[in-house]
């Protein structure tokens, strides 16, 4: 997520029963990079190979192959595990310095956004040489969906699923959320802090309200990732795409999914009524009501957000 659930960190989630998932296979599996050993978790249908399969990407921050970081939901688990049960393998990782991944990225500094798309390139090459998938999709979630567009002209995916993702350059997104959140003077400073990194250059000075979100170690990341615009990148995206947006997300709007959709031709765009950014059923647009979907991962995940996602993929990702 972009902009940290701050009130969902400010409180200690109480122990919860997680629902039993769908009955599949889970298999560990390693990739080598000359900076070390990246991890993920393949959910494997529990029937015969081959299979379709897709690399499932996750947002920013320090979310793990599970969708959990400073907040805990399971998301990702939970929709790898309901896809295998559809039919379709889905390989979920923790991304570079995340997880079972934290040594390939030495410091914080050094995270970039074309590294993790360099990663993705590697992990559907990893994918096509094994012989019980047949072809290979991709879902990006949140920050995960730009990851991909970076990432696939040489990825060369065989379907792409933006889910939550941003339809805007990030720092426009940032201001958005910014704007809400901070007072006016404080937001003064974000701006002028986002205008230098825009131009490419570190800030030394930041306020101590704005370090969580600008601390000179993440500032390499954001001038990245700022480079890059969604809708320019998805347009140059020949194989079959799927936006997907909740309508009471909170941290991307329903109009970034729009943007996206809007800038390839060939996308299907599908709003999922009362879903949230974590992909659980919400039918408010507020904070508190929205609270109990970031702490407690037992909560489903919306009831027809894996109807679309494996309609989708077993037409895309077909052996035809």
């Amino acid at each position: 997520m972009f902009l940290t659930f701050t009130l969902a960190l400010t409180l200690a989630a109480e122990p919860v029963d997680v629902a039993p998932a769908p009955r599949v296979v889970g298999e560990l599996v390693e990739l080598k990079t000359d900076t070390g050993t990246l991890h993920g978790t393949i959910d494997l249908p529990n029937t015969p190979a081959p299979w379709p399969v897709v690399l499932f990407q996750p947002g920013s921050g320090p979310t793990d192959r599970d969708g959990n970081g400073g907040v805990r939901t399971d998301c990702q688990k939970l929709l790898g595990r309901a896809l295998a049960a559809n039919g379709v393998a889905v390989l979920r990782i923790d991304k570079r310095g995340v997880g079972a991944s934290t040594k390939t990225l030495a410091k914080e500094e050094d995270a970039q956004i074309d590294t993790y798309a360099a990663d993705v390139v590697a992990w559907v090459a990893f994918l096509r040489k094994d012989p019980r998938f047949t072809k290979v999709g991709y879902i990006g979630h949140s920050e995960g969906a730009l990851v991909g567009l970076i990432a696939a002209d040489k990825a060369k995916f065989d379907c792409y699923v933006s889910l939550c993702g941003p339809g805007r350059p990030l720092q426009e997104i940032l201001r958005e959320q910014l704007k809400k959140a901070l007072s006016a003077d404080l937001y003064k400073e974000s701006d002028a802090i986002l205008t230098e990194l825009e131009a490419g250059r570190t800030v030394k000075e930041v306020p101590k309200s704005l370090t969580a979100i600008f601390r000179p170690s993440v500032q390499p990341f954001l001038i990245s990732a700022f480079k890059h615009d969604p809708a320019k990148l998805i347009a140059d995206v020949a194989c079959p795409v799927l936006v997907v947006s909740g309508s009471t997300d909170l941290q991307v709007s329903t109009a970034d999914a729009k943007r996206l959709a809007e800038a390839n031709k060939k996308s299907k765009l599908v709003t999922v009524e009362g879903m949230n950014h974590v992909l659980k059923a919400v039918k408010e647009m507020n904070r508190l009501s929205q609270l109990p979907s970031y702490t407690d991962p037992s909560l489903p995940l919306h009831p027809k957000l894996t109807p679309e996602l494996a309609a989708f993929l077993k037409q895309s990702l077909s052996a035809k």
